[in-house]
């Protein structure tokens, strides 16, 4: 998914202070267009910038296709990081660069790595009605920024809990491990839990933790959770409670290793410098410009029928890094 905000200001992202609990409160953003599409940011934000190498969350739905439109986003480019992609209804048609054709549906993971530069479109079905899930990005370690762009598709298994079951995508939790690849230790999963259930995971007290809550009344270790905001707790615990209400619960639990390092993401790209994200800008405006319509870095989105997003103006001033 692309960060489709009108006037792309910078995200300065950079390790915080981690101490105890914090509850961050969703800002919405329309995805374009006076009948768009709007998703729940919960990540990046003034209060966090990350969770682990978890740096961007965007929830939406359930959504009405008819009223909204759908999800509609054209060719865009990615630079540093991986994108997670999960829904829990609808169906999502993804095209990418590396010749990559296939459907996003509920419940199976698709995740693309876009490393030293990839392009990609994402569009809602014809088939689909209600669109609802999540789109994730996490940051590519400084070893491995440049790495070769990728694409991967897994279906986890629906792993049975007392009071609920778990699906993990990324990492391992409760005794089911994904074979996907990533770059730096990281843990994502869809949990639901029947009404009044609860369950306590043994988890890395090493990681930073995040709970998204999509549906119901929760708690997270004895803290509420409002629906729809994304509960953050800091290393040092070696279990994690969530506890569902009377309607029960479905949750996003995600987490990660500190990520130590200073990045600057701005529009799609993530990079370390004002230099490296204005490079990337300018070589995507010069290949979609380009007859071809694509380039040897960000290459080209085939079979779509619309052409490539262009890039936001940079800001006047200097994108500067934090720490």
């Amino acid at each position: 998914m692309s960060n489709l905000e009108a006037v792309a200001s910078e995200r300065v992202c950079a390790p915080a202070d981690a101490a105890g609990v914090q509850l961050l409160e969703p800002r919405d953003v329309p995805l374009g267009g006076i009948r768009a599409m709007t998703v729940r940011r919960t990540l990046p934000q003034r209060a966090r910038s990350f969770v682990g190498a978890w740096c961007f969350l965007d929830h939406y739905g359930p959504d009405d296709v008819a009223a909204t439109g759908g999800m509609r986003v054209p060719p865009h480019p990615h630079t540093g990081l991986q994108t997670v992609s999960w829904l829990f209804s609808g169906e999502i048609e993804h095209r990418d660069s590396l010749g990559t054709h296939c459907l996003v549906r509920p419940g199976e993971l698709n995740l693309m790595t876009a490393g030293h530069g990839i392009s990609h479109s994402e569009d809602s079905t014809a088939a689909t009605t209600v669109l609802h899930g999540v789109q994730l990005w996490t940051v590519l370690p400084e070893a491995d920024r440049d790495a070769d762009p990728a694409f991967d598709h897994y279906v986890p298994p629906v792993v049975d809990l007392p009071g609920g079951t778990v699906q993990v995508f990324l990492g391992a939790l409760a005794g089911s491990t994904s074979p996907v690849p990533t770059f730096s230790p990281l843990v994502g999963a869809e949990v639901r839990l029947r009404a009044g259930e609860s369950h306590t995971f043994d988890v890395d007290a090493a990681f930073e933790h995040g709970v998204l809550v999509d549906a119901g009344e929760v708690e997270v270790d004895g803290t509420p959770a409002p629906v729809h905001h994304l509960l953050y707790r800091a290393p040092g615990a070696r279990t994690l409670t969530v506890r569902a209400g009377a309607a029960g619960a479905r949750v996003l639990l995600i987490g990660g290793l500190p990520l130590g390092e200073r990045i600057v993401m701005w529009w799609n790209f993530i990079g370390r410098d004002h230099e490296e994200v204005l490079a990337a800008r300018t070589q995507w405006q010069a290949e979609i410009a380009s007859p071809e319509g694509g380039g040897p870095r960000f290459g080209r989105v085939a079979g779509h029928p619309h052409p490539p997003l262009p890039a936001p103006v940079i800001p006047d001033a200097r994108l500067q890094p934090r720490g």
